[in-house]
């Protein structure tokens, strides 16, 4: 029985959470509302960011930076096989050729160096993904799509909370991708949120996210001229993300509390290789990801679940999808090499100090015995 889960949604103290519920619920007003407004204020003020839209999933987030970007049919786009399957579909479904690129094997986010070989004259945007909440190298990226005239949308749906340059991600990239899913930093049962560098197509975003309409207008003096999408989030879930606000900072300390544990405790264990991290990244660790040499992956997952840590890959190399590529595996070596090796262990706000010293000991007595 796992007594310690790998993920774990956290739900505010039921006396905090429910009357608020209560009230938005019984407002007779629970679609888009004042409640979204002061949301995204408040979600804003925490990412310290000029322009942000909260929508009813990280995946609608995807779906319409790339519509924003005018990615579509002929272009390219350049992405990471490891990741959530939801980045690649978004990609997909706007009718974009998915490209690959390898990843890095130290922290498993999208390889600088793969990327520079796959940008072609069709490239239009390159997403990148911050893997289990360690960053990628935004800034080399980043001068890597300005030379190239690239749009780089940010998929930082494992990233809330983590700090580039001293400061959170959300504004360094042409569009930044949130989830507020269930098992997410923070969760607003389901939901989503999307940053922009650019007034313009904040602007347009927020019109496509309700079918093209402009709800600062009545709706008989509204004019579709770009037909849009039902993505916006409603007043329940705004509601429930407001509570949540209230708890986000402290619960990502604990993220980062554990993982800093780790990252002292487990850093010359036998067999295991952490993750690097470089001096301008403060991650927010989602997921504690660590590397198991010599092929013991496996054995050291069976030895943490058997007694009751829940530990595994989580996510599997989106190469193996069909409707990504032709079906087979592709010539990845970095991606192969840190598929057969990596491994998450439990480091959130449900982890204990005393929990996380438990799982360092029990990884210390596994190494010691195999």
């Amino acid at each position: 029985m796992i007594s310690i889960p790998l993920v774990k949604p956290f739900l505010p103290p039921k006396e905090k959470l429910m009357p608020e519920l209560e009230g938005i619920i019984y407002s007779g007003y629970i679609a888009q509302g004042d409640a979204v407004e002061t949301f995204e204020s408040q979600m804003n003020e925490f990412l310290q960011v000029d322009y942000g839209l909260s929508l009813n999933s990280g995946t609608s987030a995807l779906q319409l930076a790339l519509t924003v970007a005018n990615v579509g049919i002929g272009d390219e786009v350049i992405s990471t096989p490891l990741t959530a399957e939801p980045t690649n579909t978004a990609i997909v479904q706007s009718g974009a050729k998915l490209v690959f690129a390898d990843i890095s094997t130290n922290d498993g986010n999208i390889s600088v160096d793969s990327l520079k070989k796959q940008i072609t004259d069709k490239t239009k945007a390159i997403v990148i993904v911050h893997y289990a909440g360690y960053l990628c190298d935004i800034n080399e990226i980043s001068k890597l799509c300005k030379s190239r005239g690239i749009i780089l949308i940010e998929d930082a749906a494992h990233a809330l909370g983590s700090k580039y340059e001293g400061r959170h991600i959300g504004d360094k990239c042409d569009f930044t991708a949130f989830s507020f899913q269930a098992i997410k930093h923070m969760t607003t049962v389901d939901g989503g949120y999307l940053t922009f560098s650019n007034a313009n197509n904040y602007k347009r975003a927020k019109k496509l996210r309700w079918f093209g309409l402009d709800k600062s207008k009545p709706r008989a003096d509204n004019r579709i001229i770009e037909s849009g999408f039902k993505y916006h989030m409603n007043n329940v879930n705004a509601t429930f993300g407001l509570v949540q606000l209230c708890y986000l900072q402290n619960n990502i300390n604990k993220h980062k509390r554990n993982a800093e544990f780790y990252n002292q405790h487990l850093l010359n264990v036998e067999h295991i290789e952490l993750c690097a991290v470089d001096k301008y990244s403060e991650p927010s660790y989602w997921l504690y990801t660590m590397k198991v040499k010599n092929g013991l992956r496996d054995n050291l997952s069976e030895y943490l679940q058997e007694h009751g840590v829940g530990a595994s890959t989580l996510h599997t190399r989106n190469d193996v999808h069909p409707a990504f590529n032709s079906g087979e595996l592709l010539e990845l070596p970095n991606l192969e090499a840190f598929a057969k090796e990596f491994i998450h262990i439990p480091c959130g706000w449900w982890v204990s100090e005393n929990d996380a010293k438990n799982i360092v000991s029990l990884i210390i007595e596994w190494a010691e015995s195999v």
